[in-house]
């Protein structure tokens, strides 16, 4: 039981984690100087909302490769 408590705080916090990055790196490209003043509201909901999609991708995907790398051990035991 201790397992899936841990294991739900670590996808918590991953997908926080790669939110985060998604976030950072799509403020890096600075969009915004090419969007007109009167729609950086619209703008600024769309980033969050590509941020979020795309950091829980790598988020999973990140989750999703820990856990094969974890079911390998299987494979290789008698």
């Amino acid at each position: 039981m201790k397992w899936m408590g841990f294991q739900a705080i670590l996808t918590i916090v991953s997908h926080f984690v790669f939110i985060g990055f998604a976030f950072s790196a799509l403020q890096a490209l600075r969009l915004d100087r090419y969007i007109v003043p009167e729609r950086q509201g619209k703008y600024k909901l769309v980033l969050v909302l590509v941020s979020v999609a795309l950091g829980f991708l790598c988020s999973e995907f990140f989750l999703s490769f820990i856990d094969n790398i974890r079911n390998l051990s299987y494979l290789f035991s008698k």
